[in-house]
């Protein structure tokens, strides 16, 4: 009896071992209630830890990809490039300009209606929202309803993270980019375009923003990026601006 019982309870406790370190990858993990509350404390209420957590699940390499400062770093890097694009701050704003992210929901200038900015990446054009309704994890009608992506936050959500994880023509993901999965090839590395933060800034807008020099767009991604990444504990990497890359669409 005593022969059987002692590789039972091995097995058990190696299932136990294996559910626990699933679980303690998952982005829950690391984003907690009371941290994504410190990280977005003026955010619109739209954003809810909820929607986020549900979406991210939708997506099952997202922000577990490597190891736990490569997730982190990953995290971050989402954050900071959503928080611009949603940001509500400014230089004198209390907590800081970089306490204001996820501020709005909708572009405040909208341009190519219907298919203007909504959501934490805020979405734009047609064909974006063609792609992103495409994705099995998504799976809604977004040609005929985008005012889902401004009225659902779960699909709001959805449709950053898709566009985070998903190549873009001759783009990489945003997601290969931050977990090393992307190699420069030849013609990377002579405009430039090397790994890291800089470069899914680089995806996001590098035409009006890459091989510019120093413009305020790009400090105000950064800013919020080093925020994440001081909150997470980890290290900025390196290429964090993209100030000598040329843009995909040179």
């Amino acid at each position: 009896m005593r022969s059987t019982l002692i590789p039972i309870l091995t097995l058990a406790l190696l299932v136990g071992s294996f559910f626990y370190a699933g679980k303690a990858q998952s982005v829950n993990s690391i984003i907690t209630p009371s941290l994504y509350d410190k990280m977005l404390p003026h955010r619109n209420q739209f954003y809810t830890y909820d929607a986020f957590i549900k979406a991210a699940n939708a997506f099952p390499q997202f922000g577990t990809t490597g190891d736990a400062a490569t997730r982190k770093k990953e995290l971050a890097a989402f954050f900071g490039q959503t928080s611009h694009e949603t940001t509500g701050g400014w230089p004198n704003a209390p907590d800081g300009p970089y306490a204001w992210g996820y501020s709005f929901i909708e572009e405040q200038k909208k341009t190519d209606p219907p298919y203007y900015g909504r959501g934490p990446i805020q979405l734009t054009h047609k064909y974006n929202y063609e792609q992103a309704a495409k994705s099995p994890a998504i799976k809604a009608d977004l040609i005929n309803n985008p005012n889902l992506v401004s009225s659902d936050p779960v699909i709001a959500f959805k449709t950053a993270i898709w566009f985070w994880m998903t190549p873009q023509s001759a783009e990489p993901s945003c997601h290969d980019v931050m977990t090393g999965k992307w190699t420069p090839s030849a013609t990377d590395k002579a405009a430039g375009r090397m790994p890291g933060y800089g470069l899914t800034t680089n995806i996001i807008n590098g035409g009006e923003e890459c091989n510019k020099g120093e413009i305020a767009s790009v400090t105000d991604r950064i800013g919020f990026y080093k925020r994440y990444c001081n909150m997470f504990g980890v290290s900025y990497g390196d290429n964090i601006d993209c100030k000598n890359q040329k843009p995909y669409n040179a």
